[in-house]
């Protein structure tokens, strides 16, 4: 099944008594500021920016950590295969019954766990490694040991080729999977709030 239009999702979202997304993140940061890690949505261009150099065309497997409302997950399933899978994976039940709820696509499956299990969470279903990973995850603000073990596990089971897509505010948050992805592609977006750091890590 396609993924659903802007109209749809709307009468989805009536339908169930849900906000508008913008509602739905900004009571996400108030509820667990540590976890969002911003007080507003990704921008259109950063998403574009950041999705530009995966080849669709050669993904089966896309996995998304952090998901939040949607802001990459619905232009990722706009250009996913129709034979490829989309898992996103986030700690925040509200996100994920959120998605759930305003997301109707058989190539997408929402998570309820952490991104530290990503390789169980990959084999549950049904796959031996993703193609590619993007995360918006606050790395600097996780607990200690979070952050490396996410990265660690990440680059386990990325097929090489593949790559890390990584979005955030703190250029520190590139330490944390430095170690782990010796080639890594950087850029800044500034049409963003607050602009962005853009990585892609890659698996050689």
């Amino acid at each position: 099944m396609p993924a659903s239009t802007a109209a749809e999702r709307r009468s989805r979202r009536r339908a169930a008594g849900l906000p508008s997304p913008a509602m739905m993140f900004l009571k996400g940061f108030f509820k667990h500021p540590v976890m969002v890690g911003a007080i507003a949505s990704s921008s259109q261009r950063l998403v574009r920016h950041m999705l530009s150099k995966v080849d669709f065309e050669q993904c089966k497997l896309f996995v998304e950590y952090g998901p939040g409302v949607g802001t990459f997950t619905r232009p990722i399933l706009e250009r996913l295969a129709s034979d490829a899978k989309l898992v996103v994976i986030d700690t925040n039940p509200d996100f994920i019954a959120y998605l759930n709820a305003t997301i109707i696509d058989s190539r997408f499956s929402a998570v309820l766990g952490s991104a530290a299990d990503v390789k169980q969470i990959v084999k549950d279903h049904g796959f031996d490694h993703a193609d590619y990973i993007a995360s918006g995850l606050p790395f600097s603000t996780l607990p200690a040991g979070v952050g490396d073990a996410i990265a660690k596990a990440t680059s386990e089971v990325i097929r090489p080729g593949g790559a890390f897509l990584v979005y955030q505010y703190n250029p520190k948050v590139r330490n944390f999977f430095a170690p782990y992805f010796p080639r890594i592609d950087h850029a800044m977006e500034w049409v963003n709030i607050p602009p962005a750091q853009l990585w892609w890590a890659w698996r050689d």
